[in-house]
């Protein structure tokens, strides 16, 4: 399917998910990729349920994606799975991220993104966390991944543009989500919701209008059909 894309004069980029070097190798290989993101989470069990590997392996892994992305022109994001609690019982603090957030920050990892996987975030949190990090480290890019239900959302997304964020995440129709949220009303931010809310803070993204709305017919046409 990625040879097939042809993104011209557009200034979208393309990131891939990739679990470890296999995948990072593979997703090289694509001039249409631009950014390899890896899920690097701060709960044991998380980490072994979604790449099969430690922590501590996968920060190694983060070490050995990040060589590939260098010699083949890719940026490397790595997502803080967990970021703001989990469901597992599993150590969590906010100084548990920040000191993985700092292990990446040596490893050279220019962009970083706290990731509510589970929708255990409160926007306070998301506030305080967010703005932590942006604040101590100017040097590296800090994007949030959040899910939530339409509840809570806007909340979330009000504290970590408060925070000085300025990379955020989302989904078509908001679809897809962690199955380990245990709460089917909890998932990613639909995208065109999120669109709207910046250009009502007055923050518009420049998007091709008549792109996202096909954008949005063909999610339709894929997904809720």
């Amino acid at each position: 399917m990625l040879p097939h894309l042809k993104t011209g004069s557009s200034q979208t980029k393309l990131l891939t998910i990739v679990a470890n070097q296999r995948g990072a190798e593979e997703a090289v290989q694509f001039d249409q990729i631009s950014y390899l993101g890896f899920p690097f989470s701060v709960s044991e069990t998380f980490q072994q349920r979604n790449t099969n590997s430690s922590i501590e392996t996968s920060l190694q892994r983060v070490e050995d994606i990040r060589d590939l992305c260098i010699k083949n022109n890719k940026e490397l994001v790595v997502y803080i799975s967990m970021g703001f609690g989990n469901p597992y019982g599993d150590p969590f603090s906010e100084e548990i991220v920040f000191e993985w957030v700092n292990k990446l920050v040596e490893l050279d990892i220019s962009i970083i993104s706290l990731a509510d996987t589970v929708g255990l975030a409160t926007p306070e949190q998301v506030y305080r966390m967010t703005a932590y990090l942006v604040e101590s480290l100017p040097g590296t890019e800090i994007g949030v991944h959040l899910h939530s239900s339409i509840h809570n959302r806007q909340a979330k997304l009000d504290a970590a543009l408060r925070a000085g964020c300025i990379r955020f995440d989302g989904a078509l129709k908001g679809i897809g989500g962690c199955p380990m949220a245990n709460d089917e009303l909890v998932g990613n931010m639909d995208s065109a919701w999120m669109i709207r809310y910046f250009e009502e803070k007055g923050i518009s993204p420049g998007l091709d209008e008549n792109a996202l709305a096909e954008s949005m017919r063909l999610a339709d046409e894929i997904f809720l059909t």
